[in-house]
């Protein structure tokens, strides 16, 4: 009888704390997007914003330099702080002053007319909260792990309303090879209960469309790699190009002063080309090239902006703009791969993001929930071998360094 209560008051805890990182971070992210659309279509209208874009970088670097600065790692300080739940005695939660700075620095950013995404903040957002239960259900060291790999699902699953790829992204950003059978259900309904929370909360995610895909045959699945090496290409480009960047702006001692000196930059382009085709997340570019060929340079154009903005120490994520990147590259591939070119965009959105995160049991995920199972065969080609030809780098620093030292 009493390990009958034991065991109802482990699982009637575990079903609070999903339901506390659902509803509090589900909240939190349809709160965000909603910020994060306001200030996009306010940009969009005011487009002289953008000269205060080094007003902006001066709030963020300061707030960052002022504050917590361990907070200054973001996604890499919830890998870390995931890896060292076991080890640090005693234990130390994430700040949670790291919700709030980098919800008002994303929007900041995207005000002003920076190139970033918002993923990074959604992640953040749902790690800082989630860490709040390590205290309020006194978990064990092994459960913050748990807690933790939730936060990230929640907030990954509401920002882009695919819960089942956020679960396993959460899983693979961590430590694919390391992770326990038992997270996933946990990982799983607290994704499937953000995402619900969110879209309760009147937030809808943009839909993309690939009515027409190729039959299956050894012609298409060739193209398809072909296709694969290319967007590796591509994602390690983006790899590359923004550790170059990150090496300049760390020749500037004062951090506060990177992002006023970047944002300088990066307002002078936009009012000298008045081209503000790259700025912002860029959903109207990638819902184009689903339909029409994107410029030639489109997508190199986004590298070089995204990779400034976030090397100058702005805030919001990479994940959207590598979007970006591999859908409108993927709609120029039409010119000598002979795919449609909606099934090449679909390809290039998910296999950059693979590429440059490898994470590509996600990116698979995430190609079938957003267009479909049929289309996920060709996605599913082009993310492995896009995985394999970016080589070994990844956005995510710290899922590296950690995985070195556990094999």
């Amino acid at each position: 009888m009493k390990n009958i209560q034991i065991s109802f008051v482990f699982i009637l805890k575990w079903v609070a704390i999903i339901l506390f990182t659902a509803a509090s971070i589900g909240t939190a992210t349809a709160f965000f997007l909603k910020a994060l659309d306001f200030v996009t279509s306010w940009r969009d209208h005011h487009i002289w914003i953008v000269n205060f874009l080094p007003l902006a970088g001066l709030i963020i670097g300061l707030a960052y330099y002022y504050t917590a600065n361990v907070i200054t790692k973001g996604n890499n300080l919830i890998i870390e702080a995931y890896h060292n739940a076991e080890i640090e005695q005693p234990p130390s939660t994430i700040p949670f002053v790291m919700a709030p700075l980098i919800f008002i620095s994303t929007l900041l950013t995207h005000l002003g007319g920076g190139s970033a995404g918002r993923e990074g903040t959604a992640v953040q957002i749902g790690g800082a909260i989630a860490d709040r239960c390590t205290q309020i259900f006194s978990l064990t060291p092994t459960q913050r792990k748990t807690i933790l790999l939730m936060g990230v699902s929640a907030g990954f699953a509401a920002v882009f309303g695919t819960p089942w790829a956020g679960a396993v992204f959460a899983l693979e950003m961590m430590s694919f090879q390391k992770i326990k059978f038992e997270n996933t259900i946990p990982c799983l309904a607290a994704a499937l209960g953000a995402h619900y929370v969110c879209l309760a909360w009147q937030v809808h995610h943009t839909i993309y469309t690939v009515n027409n895909i190729s039959a299956i045959s050894l012609k298409t699945i060739g193209w398809s790699l072909l296709a694969g090496v290319l967007f590796g290409l591509t994602a390690f480009l983006f790899l590359h190009t923004h550790k170059i960047f990150e090496k300049l702006f760390s020749m500037i001692k004062f951090p506060p002063l990177r992002p006023v000196l970047g944002g300088i930059v990066i307002a002078f382009c936009i009012v000298a080309t008045r081209n503000t085709t790259f700025i912002g997340l860029g959903i109207p570019s990638i819902i184009e090239a689903f339909n029409s060929t994107a410029g030639n340079f489109d997508f190199a154009l986004k590298i070089l902006l995204t990779c400034f903005t976030l090397s100058a120490g702005f805030k919001g994520g990479e994940v959207t703009p590598l979007f970006f990147i591999g859908a409108t590259l993927g709609s120029i591939l039409i010119s000598f791969i002979p795919l449609p070119i909606a099934m090449l965009a679909a390809m290039g959105f998910v296999a950059v993001f693979a590429g440059a995160t490898n994470c590509v049991v996600a990116s698979i995920i995430m190609g079938i929930e957003m267009f479909g199972i049929q289309a996920g065969f060709f996605v599913a080609i082009a993310s492995i071998v896009a995985y394999f030809s970016s080589g070994k780098n990844s956005i995510y620093s710290a899922k590296l360094s950690w995985g070195a030292k556990l094999d």
